[in-house]
């Protein structure tokens, strides 16, 4: 079975879950064709994600001259094919509105240079229900495989009229929802009548190459770990441990990412005195994040925003509990047994939890790990929900 993968931007540092994903589909005898929109701009830390950026099919790279001249080539050549595709491209951006025209021209283009890559390609599945979907739903219209996509969410829920959910979900083979929170938020947008394409397909890890870590160090710090925005709410972070110094003054917080509110959080850390407590790492490859949730004592999420963290998966794997919100699919996998949830925004809430987690006794925190990592080897296992995935294109084919 030959498909192709189509993401908007890969590889990403902050999205080694689709890296993987492949790697683990590739291991179990299908062969995965990899597009993109376009590079990443920034730095890829992890060797591993450099590598996979030399494999992948970049559809800008030729720019927008050729892109039109291909487009050109293909109307000429296929013009039923390339009205359905104008069709479907209007009412695309009839839905989004008049202001995103050339964005819906684009994604056009992108469609017919995707149809031409795609020879001998049975099959398309694209991550995220947003361009990638719509570049992937235009190429079938074309002519080009049919396709499938994964929604993780949430801004993907956020508005899905402009957003075209109902059409992508509707003309799509099959569509994937990391959580039952995702599936039913497909179901609201698309009509129950898509319900039996809607196949609930988690996201994973390899139990294996992330083993349960020995208990940690009385004095490991709190670890947080992801992009540096403000659905992520690491600024809550900050505010809790000034509200917990009188209380646990040797209490630490390491923070791994970066990104667009790192200055407002290094404002917060030098306004509270904190900068002997709370530590800024940036990105880290692959092996960095591992060690680090070796050495903490929890994870720790105050997001506003999330689908289904893998950072959650990754800190189960390693035993370690978590701290995080009630929001969309975290409460499917956190509860008391293995961490602590509190309402999303709540500062006092998450102070609480913050000191609960530091008060802890090793039994205690043994425990929650040990639960944590069952259920990501019961759940989250990624070569089980990898089959899972070749199952249901082995159907599709």
């Amino acid at each position: 079975m030959r498909i192709g993968y189509l993401m908007n931007t890969y590889p990403v540092t902050s999205a080694t879950f689709i890296r993987r994903e492949i790697a683990a589909l590739e291991g179990q005898g299908v062969s995965i064709t990899r597009f993109a929109v376009r590079r990443w701009d920034q730095s890829l830390v992890d060797p591993l994600d450099q590598r996979e950026a030399e494999r992948c099919t970049y559809l800008l790279a030729p720019g927008a001259r050729r892109l039109g001249v291909g487009a050109l080539r293909e109307a000429l050549r296929n013009p039923r094919g390339m009205a359905r595709a104008m069709a479907g491209a209007w009412a695309l951006w009839r839905n989004a509105g008049r202001g995103a025209r050339l964005r819906h021209i684009a994604y056009l283009l992108e469609a017919v240079e995707l149809k031409s890559r795609a020879a001998g390609l049975s099959h398309i599945h694209a991550h995220f229900s947003t361009n990638t979907a719509a570049v992937a739903l235009l190429c079938a219209r074309l002519g080009g495989p049919g396709y499938s996509f994964t929604a993780h969410g949430p801004d993907e829920f956020v508005d899905p009229g402009p957003s075209s959910l109902a059409l992508k979900t509707r003309e799509a083979r099959a569509v994937v929802a990391i959580t039952h929170y995702a599936r039913i938020r497909l179901a609201l947008a698309g009509g129950m009548a898509q319900w039996d394409k809607l196949h609930v397909i988690r996201c994973g890890v390899d139990p294996e190459a992330l083993a349960p870590a020995p208990a940690p160090d009385p004095e490991a710090p709190l670890l947080c770990i992801g992009r540096l925005c403000p659905q992520k709410a690491q600024l809550l972070l900050v505010r809790a441990m000034a509200a917990l110094r009188k209380t646990h003054p040797r209490a630490r917080m390491v923070l791994i990412g970066d990104g667009e509110t790192r200055p407002e959080i290094e404002a917060a850390i030098r306004a509270h005195g904190l900068e002997a407590q709370i530590e800024l790492r940036g990105w880290a490859d692959n092996a960095a994040v591992s060690t680090a949730l070796a050495e903490a004592r929890a994870l720790v999420l105050p997001s506003f925003a999330e689908g289904l963290p893998i950072v959650i998966m990754e800190a189960f794997a390693r035993a370690r509990p978590v701290i995080s919100t009630y929001i969309a699919g975290i409460p499917e996998l956190v509860d008391r047994d293995c961490g602590w949830l509190v309402p999303a925004g709540d500062e006092d809430a998450l102070a609480q939890a913050l000191s609960a987690c530091l008060d802890a006794d090793p039994d205690t925190l043994a425990a929650m790990g040990a639960e944590g990592r069952a259920r990501v080897t019961t759940a989250h296992d990624l070569h089980h929900n990898a089959a899972q995935l070749r199952a249901l294109f082995e159907a599709l084919d």
